[in-house]
């Protein structure tokens, strides 16, 4: 007997253009509706229908196309045949394991499955590291037939008994790219001992690499490839610009740029956290509204940087990679390279923060002489010359006093003005202001970090113009007192040197004076 929501395997392809046209359950349907959702993306329109038939899938798209569609709601479809309303934890084993490289991507796609699966009886749950077990492991307690988790707390569970995997059906390695690059192939490949060999595996990832493709051989049963676009390729609707800048300029030129596009909000992109978290501050003291997100930050610290970003009470979101891999964040105009990335193909994810589900989008790449060597990979991942081009500033000379501090170490602080000559005579000229206004003014100027006061002389003995030293060996008026006496000693023996006395000479006893 055939579930006749699931289309039968003669299907074509080309026949599913609208999700009203998949035969989804009442319950997956009417939450599709209600978020939003009409027609496919490419990768839906292919991934689905293979995946409802029960095909292992090797899929590959650019990011923000909607991935994360493409493989729950197939499975959420598959899984209703286990919905029950039973309290009891054994009622509900995990059927779904759904890995992914990050915090932020788990958080995420968690919250999607939620959404598709909220008029159903399925239970989901998201396990990550970075807090509490206790919390994560109540709910599993309590059993769950979607799990959404990072390797390395799964396996610190799997550890403690608290995630059970040998009913597994279904395993989704989402960005399986990212996850090799940061070294989770051990723990992938222990997390899969434990599954059952009968299952549906669905491999998703943006860019294909030799290394997946080794993984997906290994792991998947003849599993059908979706490539919607050239591999490694950015998505056409971003428009990218790569500017040539001085280390020193780079700041001006994202100035500049915001202004002249007018982004309302961006993503800025570095490569190190701790020039992640200096960019942010200095951003913040030019008067934009920027946060910090970065692997050093706590859990907590991440999920409100986000949850600010989302909101639109911050401007600019600076970066490191970790926020380059599957974050949905709707209508971010634009994406700054503040660093050209050490690895290409985080290149792609970097970008694909703009441009998302067919919007338009700006990414712009700011590249220094030292990044020869990273400009010409990423020309190898994209087949294409990058054209690099100058900019142009606004202005001749930069402006000094909003960068935040100068090279005496003292900084400008907001309200005071720099006047076009320095004042002279500090004293004199509060002498003959009248008022406090006049006075405040002086004050200001005093302390204007663009004008030094000349330095003041604490010796006049350094006033003095330099002298030659005189050479001449002159001698000591001890000895220039007299000619010395004649002795009768040897030529051969040099006399010994008077010198000056540092004590008075002892006197002689009363009782020699007396004789």
């Amino acid at each position: 007997m055939t579930d006749p929501a699931i289309p039968s395997p003669t299907d074509t392809l080309s026949s599913f253009d609208a999700f009203s046209q998949l035969q989804l359950a009442a319950p997956l349907a009417r939450a599709v509706a209600e978020m939003g959702y009409t027609s496919m993306t490419p990768i839906q329109a292919q991934a689905i229908p293979k995946v409802l038939q029960g095909h292992d899938v090797m899929g590959a798209a650019q990011t923000g196309t909607g991935k994360t569609a493409a493989f729950s709601l197939p499975l959420l479809q598959r899984m209703l045949a286990h919905e029950n309303t039973s309290t009891s934890p054994a009622r509900h084993p995990v059927r779904a394991l759904v890995l992914l490289p990050t915090r932020e991507l788990a958080i995420q796609v968690a919250q999607s499955v939620k959404d598709y699966a909220k008029y159903t009886q399925l239970r989901s749950a998201v396990v990550f590291g970075g807090m509490d077990m206790k919390p994560q492991t109540a709910e599993l307690k309590a059993g769950v037939e979607i799990l959404v988790a990072t390797p390395g707390r799964l396996l610190d569970h799997i550890e403690a008994k608290n995630a059970v995997l040998n009913q597994v059906e279904y395993v989704v390695l989402d960005e399986a790219d990212r996850m090799l690059d940061i070294g989770f192939l051990p723990d992938l490949q222990r997390i899969l001992s434990y599954l059952p060999k009968q299952r549906t595996t669905l491999l998703f990832s943006a860019t294909f690499s030799p290394e997946i493709k080794r993984l997906a051989n290994s792991y998947l049963q003849d599993p059908v490839t979706i490539e919607v676009a050239r591999p490694n390729a950015a998505a056409s609707t971003v428009e990218q610009h790569f500017y040539s800048v001085g280390d020193d300029d780079k700041r001006r030129a994202l100035h500049q740029l915001l202004r002249r596009h007018e982004a309302r909000q961006a993503f800025v992109f570095v490569n190190s956290k701790l020039g992640c978290a200096r960019l942010a501050r200095s951003l913040e003291r030019e008067g934009l509204k920027t946060t910090a997100l970065h692997g050093d930050k706590s859990q907590d610290e991440r999920l409100k940087a986000l949850d600010a970003f989302k909101k639109g009470e911050v401007d600019l979101l600076v970066c490191t990679d970790v926020a380059a891999r599957g974050l949905d964040i709707k209508d971010v105009p634009a994406v700054f390279n503040f660093d050209v990335p050490f690895n290409a193909e985080d290149y792609i994810h970097r970008i694909g923060r703009t441009g998302r589900a067919g919007a338009s989008g700006l990414a712009v790449t700011f590249v220094t002489r030292s990044d020869a060597r990273l400009v010409v990979d990423l020309e190898k991942l994209l087949k294409a010359k990058l054209e690099i081009e100058p900019i142009e500033f606004d202005e001749d000379s930069p402006d000094i006093r909003r960068q935040g501090r100068i090279n005496d170490g003292r900084r400008l602080y907001a309200g005071e003005d720099v006047p076009a000559e320095p004042r002279a005579g500090g004293r004199a000229s509060r002498a003959g202001s009248a008022g406090g206004d006049g006075e405040r003014r002086e004050r200001g100027a005093r302390r204007d970090p663009l004008v030094r006061p000349p330095p003041l002389s604490r010796d006049p003995f350094f006033d003095k113009p330099y002298e030659e030293p005189d050479t001449r060996e002159e001698t000591p008026s001890w000895e220039a007192s007299g000619p010395r006496p004649a002795r009768g000693i040897s030529a051969n023996i040099k006399p010994k040197r008077r010198v000056a006395a540092l004590f008075k000479p002892e006197l002689p006893a009363m009782s020699d004076q007396l004789s």
